[in-house]
């Protein structure tokens, strides 16, 4: 039985075209649903505890508790190899902080700067006393640790679009 994407975003209230975020080194979405036989085998072993069952029963991604570390557990059980290496970058996806940032609005915040091993995310002093934060999406990794220490729930995941 083949799932429709659109129809079960619009179910639940997502953009037609969403496709949900996968554990780091999914191969290829069609490629992935085909391989993927729903054990849960990566939840389980998940250390971080971010891979959940999603829609259809195969693993998604939930940055809501913690960020990804890139511990390779999740590959390591998967024997269907729909969550495969071969060299390739864990993922392309990046952090987008969106309008409701607090610092965007005059309030002192820097959680997420705090977080963020890579200092993608960094604040700059601009006139009046307010800081602007700035998103390097080339030095973001996507591992989502700002995601569940930002108060004002004002950064997401989302797939980096080749240029």
């Amino acid at each position: 039985m083949t799932i429709s994407r659109s129809k079960r975003n619009l179910l639940f209230g997502r953009p037609a075209n969403q496709q949900p975020l996968r554990p780091p080194w999914a191969v290829e979405e069609a490629r992935f649903v085909r391989l993927c036989d729903r054990c849960g085998d990566c939840v389980r072993e998940c250390p971080q505890g971010i891979i959940r069952i999603g829609d259809g029963g195969y693993p998604e991604i939930d940055f809501q508790s913690s960020g990804c570390d890139y511990c390779e557990a999740c590959v390591a059980v998967c024997t269907p190899e729909a969550l495969k290496m071969g060299g390739r970058a864990p993922w392309q996806q990046v952090a987008q902080i969106d309008d409701r940032c607090f610092s965007e609005r005059g309030v002192i915040c820097r959680s997420c700067g705090e977080v963020c091993e890579t200092e993608a995310i960094r604040f700059t002093q601009v006139v009046g006393g307010i800081t602007h934060v700035h998103m390097a999406t080339a030095a973001c990794t996507g591992c989502g640790e700002c995601v569940s220490i930002c108060p004002a729930g004002a950064i997401t995941i989302n797939r980096q679009h080749p240029e």
